[in-house]
């Protein structure tokens, strides 16, 4: 199930996983789960640096084909709020392969786009699954982040099924 809203300013997804909710506190925590599943299609995470508490860091490359060729993008954030099993919120920002944040405009996005944005993953009980609320907030509901986002939990609920047992 799926049901998108959005905001000016925001991509709000909810889905109801069909898996318990320590499974999908795992899935966004440890970083071999997050490498299986994060990205749009086609999009592979060779590295994924997670220090999962509040201050700690994380730096994930993401690496996709491209019509003009291979691409690779980095990723940096902090984690700002981490309440096992029910909420997770950390900031991202583009960045190079050492964490050093990249003004937008040096990686080709709109102008106006925010140099930080914050991620902020809510899950709860659902029956024998559990509903996930995903907000990008600094991520427009209309912009390919968005749709990069539902390919990403398309990938995930594969992945949960896969992975279940």
């Amino acid at each position: 199930m799926t049901n998108d809203s959005a905001t000016n300013d925001a991509v709000v997804i909810e889905r109801t996983l069909d898996a318990p909710v320590s499974r999908v506190w795992e899935m966004w925590t440890e970083p071999s789960h997050f490498r299986a599943w994060y990205g749009p299609m086609g999009a592979s995470i060779p590295k994924a640096d997670m220090d999962v508490r509040v201050g700690g860091r994380r730096l994930v490359a993401m690496e996709m084909q491209t019509p003009n060729g291979p691409m690779q993008m980095w990723f940096t954030g902090e984690y700002v709020t981490v309440d096992p099993t029910s909420l997770l919120v950390y900031t991202e920002s583009m960045s190079d392969e050492t964490g050093r944040v990249v003004p937008p405009a040096e990686m080709g996005m709109p102008e106006g786009h925010p140099e930080v944005t914050e991620i902020v993953v809510a899950l709860e009980p659902a029956g024998d699954g559990t509903k996930m609320v995903l907000t990008h907030r600094g991520v427009p509901s209309d912009s390919p982040g968005a749709m990069g986002w539902n390919m990403a939990l398309d990938k995930l609920t594969t992945y949960l099924a896969d992975s279940a047992g």
